[in-house]
């Protein structure tokens, strides 16, 4: 129901990121970032993964995978400059 939250998860749809690439990728703020991350992650649909002093974003699993992917390539694919995957990351649910 928001843009910029879907075009977060299509962003994590390509690969797991950073806050800070998420930021320069997106052309967000850092505080509006934050507060769609927070929201997508108690909705279940991303997971965090601590990496020193930063954190990670990823989708949460096979089966958001698959429905992020249906929405990037309804609403995002003519957006995006890189190019979805091809493989899925998890098979099983």
């Amino acid at each position: 129901a928001n843009r910029s939250r879907l075009m977060i998860l299509c962003d994590l749809y390509r690969r797991e990121r950073s806050v800070n690439e998420l930021c320069a990728s997106l052309d967000l703020s850092q505080p509006t970032l934050s507060q769609h991350l927070a929201r997508l992650r108690a909705d279940g649909l991303v997971h965090t993964r601590r990496e020193a002093q930063k954190i990670c974003y990823s989708l949460a699993g096979p089966n958001v995978e698959r429905m992020i992917g249906l929405l990037h390539d309804m609403f995002c694919a003519g957006e995006c400059t890189v190019p979805a995957p091809t493989t899925t990351k998890g098979k099983s649910e």
